[in-house]
């Protein structure tokens, strides 16, 4: 049975957008979509609502209203809507763990909720067990067109990158679109070369030859499994992130990997996803891995 498609707003333009983004990703994958609207009560929205039953009544109709404007685009989409009062965090890392992916605006400024504010947005990618999407205010269906491909950076061994890769190639199937694989490398430190090390890159031919290599063996199976998904091989010296953001251009939807262990000061969303998620104007898909 496929998990529904779960979309977070809290009535901001930035959320609105996410909302009809994970409606047609529903549409396309034939699943149902759940939306649902996290409120904490807020004495001071005076402008809104200065009492909690009036609030309440403003959030229900904001969402409301939003769903409407997705089942009148959507005819015959299942979508189920929830109001939730509590703490952000909490309660959008445990919807996340029961659905396909979770959809948030990439800023967000509810008049009631906010919770898109400052590091929330963050704290649920960084703790949820689904992959979430981040989307922008100014995205439209208008950008899903051929020629945009899915962006998917791949690193460390096949292993490492398989439920990214995953993420990306159901994605692409999904709309059409080419998928394109993008491994980063750079010169290792001289301390960091072992024997074992060596032979293996001799055995390439070199670093670079080494690294299209590793591409290749990570998307094999994937390749299997897709047949009919276009694939383009990306491999270029330079930090992950810069590289990935320097194809952006000409993604429908980008996809990067969290390693989902916790460390010493707690979950991290690592470096690459978050200096993609700043600064790439597309959506961003965060798929957590082991």
């Amino acid at each position: 049975m496929t998990r529904p498609i779960t979309a977070g707003v809290d009535g901001s333009e930035e959320s609105l957008a996410a909302l009809a983004w994970a409606a047609r990703q529903a549409v396309r994958q034939g699943a149902a979509l759940r939306v649902v609207h996290v409120w904490r009560f807020e004495p001071e929205a005076v402008e809104r609502a200065g009492d909690r039953d009036a609030q309440g009544r403003w959030v229900r109709e904001t969402l409301a209203e939003a769903v409407g404007t997705v089942t009148a685009r959507h005819h015959g989409l299942e979508v189920t809507t929830d109001v939730v009062e509590g703490d952000p965090v909490q309660t959008l890392v445990a919807v996340a763990a029961d659905t396909g992916m979770l959809v948030l605006g990439s800023r967000g400024h509810g008049a009631v909720v906010g919770f898109l504010l400052g590091s929330v947005g963050q704290q649920v990618i960084a703790e949820a067990t689904r992959p979430v999407v981040l989307v922008r205010a100014g995205d439209r269906p208008s950008d899903e067109v051929a020629g945009h491909e899915i962006v998917v950076g791949q690193q460390g061994e096949a292993e490492d990158s398989a439920e990214v890769l995953r993420f990306a190639f159901e994605a692409a199937a999904a709309r059409g679109a080419t998928v394109r694989a993008v491994r980063a490398w750079t010169l290792p430190p001289l301390f960091s070369y072992s024997p074992a090390s060596l032979k293996l890159l001799d055995d390439a031919g070199g670093l670079e030859p080494y690294e299209r290599k590793a591409l290749a063996e990570a998307l094999r199976p994937w390749r299997d499994r897709f047949p009919d998904v276009p694939v383009v091989e990306h491999v270029e010296m330079g930090s992950a992130g810069q590289v990935l953001l320097s194809v952006a251009g000409r993604a429908q939807l980008m996809v990067v990997g969290r390693r989902a262990r916790r460390s010493a000061v707690g979950a991290r969303i690592g470096s690459v996803a978050h200096g993609v998620l700043h600064h790439a104007g597309c959506p961003v898909a965060v798929v957590p891995h082991g």
